[in-house]
């Protein structure tokens, strides 16, 4: 068995820094794990990618072809196809190590994972080459401080989990920049009530509640009912914060656990030994 994050969110949401921190958390803790770069427009990131898709396709291939005459958007989805139609390049370049763990830094496209079909492929490729996945969903804690945003952010999250069906841990980074004031608020929201959220709305006299309030009400019904979405802080500044993530998502995949139990073979004992014991 192999280990997966399919780390994905919006462009900015700090997608390489997590990637960064959880290998460097890992290195510290004498784990080995490698990140895969999947996002042809990338850059610059502070770790050393095992495979990196810019190696096979970059963007800027795809944008100043004369015939594709691509823009942004569909250069990335053009690319990610072409990572497809090569997946024997990707299979060869990850190798087959059991028991690896690798982090799979995706672009910041967010329709690549709310509804286009292409990060579902990548995913079932995946599978087959006996990964085991688990998505991490990231999304910056700076935009989730008051309910209208809050709620756009878990709608996002739940668009993910519908198109990619796979186990999901949402992800609020960027916690270390946020005030103590923003920090408390957004304590309220990390197990999203909608009560709480639809108050903060009606509070402050939004718009889009007073014109929507009922489609609001319905959205917020439906995420407590079913229990859909919870969300986990992180601080890259605080090894404990970087711990939990981890290990959470480390029992998800059930990463581990499929180790052989070590059982130590006792000699039998001879049966003049036996006489000693009569």
């Amino acid at each position: 068995m192999r280990y997966a994050q399919l780390v994905v969110g919006p462009a900015g949401s700090g997608k390489s820094t997590y990637c960064s921190t959880i290998v460097k958390h890992a290195s510290d803790s004498k784990r080995i794990i490698e990140v895969v770069n999947l996002d042809p427009a990338a850059e610059h990131f502070d770790y050393e990618p095992l495979v990196d898709i810019r190696e096979l396709i970059h963007l800027d291939d795809a944008m100043e072809d004369e015939e594709l005459q691509f823009g942004p958007n569909g250069g990335l989805v053009f690319c990610i196809e072409t990572l497809l139609e090569n997946s024997d390049w990707l299979q060869e370049q990850l190798g087959d190590v059991d028991d690896d763990y690798i982090l799979f830094d995706c672009p910041g496209q967010i329709e690549l994972y709310t509804h286009l079909s292409v990060m579902r492929k990548i995913v079932d490729l995946l599978q087959s080459w006996n990964f085991r996945i688990c998505v991490v969903f990231m999304i910056d804690s700076q935009f989730m401080v008051d309910g209208a945003k809050f709620l756009s952010g878990t709608m996002a999250a739940l668009s993910v989990m519908v198109n990619l069906e796979l186990p999901h841990v949402n992800v609020l980074s960027k916690m270390d920049l946020l005030t103590k004031t923003a920090r408390k608020q957004l304590e309220n929201y990390l197990d999203p009530d909608p009560h709480v959220l639809l108050a903060d709305m009606r509070n402050a006299k939004s718009k889009w509640y007073e014109k929507y309030a009922k489609l609001t009400e319905a959205i917020g019904e439906v995420i407590e009912n079913f229990s859909l979405v919870r969300f986990y802080p992180l601080n890259i500044k605080d090894e404990e914060s970087i711990e939990n993530i981890l290990l959470t998502i480390d029992n998800i995949i059930q990463y581990g656990e499929d180790a052989d139990v070590k059982i130590r073979d006792f000699d039998e004992l001879d049966p003049e030994d036996n006489d000693n014991y009569d």
